[in-house]
């Protein structure tokens, strides 16, 4: 018997560590994908994930549909797809108490304010971290996302990405967080996953947004990632002005001032 086939006592815990970390990022996984990805036996990963599921760690989640309504396995009882339970994510917030108590003293002594300073500071910290290894990826975004997840799974996040079909003939790829060292944190104050969704996309070049959040409820953070930036303003086609443009500038209380620069055409005739 391999060490990994006998029952969950002791060091086995580790192994059962693996196998939820693998379903937090990759899933839904099944016992088969998880065994080769841990080089494990598929009746070993089985009985991991249906101890976690009588604990409340994993869930079943019941196998799509396909688009043309074939069957998506042949004859026989499809294999249980598992996907980390919300009770997953939250097992990795291993100083939740503590950043949720100094969260909630800076709230009421500094207000909001002070809250959504530390989230800014916090993420400025995590984009100057991550800068580096997402900069040596290159200028291919969904590239850059993908360091973004590797530098994101060391810190705790297990994350990943992955290719969607937006529908709209725009690519795009998602950034998925399956787990989160704060979440107890972000529940009670968003500026913290608000700043670090601001962070994201100024680390990768193009405007992200949250389509999914654990703070919410939801089984993983998801961050929808454009995968080529907008075109910049500069190389659009310059449009004419509206004749009743102002040839001026607008201080910050929304005056017309006119300017001075010297131009090719004279006043209107």
């Amino acid at each position: 018997m391999k060490p990994e086939d006998r029952p969950a006592t002791g060091g086995a815990s580790t192994t059962r560590e693996r196998v939820l970390a693998v379903v937090v990022e990759h899933g839904p996984a099944t016992a088969g994908q998880v065994a080769r990805v841990l080089d494990l036996t598929a009746a070993a990963v089985r009985r991991h994930l249906e101890a976690m599921e009588d604990e409340g760690l994993v869930v079943e989640q019941a196998p799509r549909p396909r688009a043309d309504g074939a069957p998506s396995r042949g004859p026989g009882r499809p294999a249980k797809s598992f996907v980390a339970a919300p009770r997953a994510s939250r097992a990795a917030d291993g100083h939740g108490d503590l950043a949720l108590d100094l969260l909630e003293h800076l709230s009421a002594t500094a207000g909001r304010e002070g809250v959504r300073a530390y989230a800014g500071h916090r993420a400025a910290r995590l984009r100057e971290r991550y800068a580096p290894e997402v900069d040596a990826a290159g200028t291919d975004v969904p590239a850059r996302a993908q360091a973004l997840a590797r530098a994101l799974g060391r810190d705790g996040y297990a994350a990943s990405t992955r290719p969607v079909d937006t529908g709209t003939g725009v690519a795009a790829v998602q950034l998925c967080q399956g787990r989160c060292p704060v979440h107890r944190a972000a529940q009670a104050f968003p500026e913290i996953c608000e700043a670090e969704t601001t962070a994201f996309s100024e680390l990768l070049g193009v405007g992200t947004r949250r389509l999914a959040t654990l703070r919410a409820g939801d089984r993983v953070c998801t961050t929808h990632v454009p995968s080529a930036p907008p075109v910049p303003t500069g190389s659009r086609r310059p449009t004419a002005p509206h004749p009743y443009d102002h040839p001026g500038t607008t201080d910050d209380h929304g005056t017309i001032s006119s300017t001075t620069a010297s131009t090719t055409e004279g006043p209107p005739r």
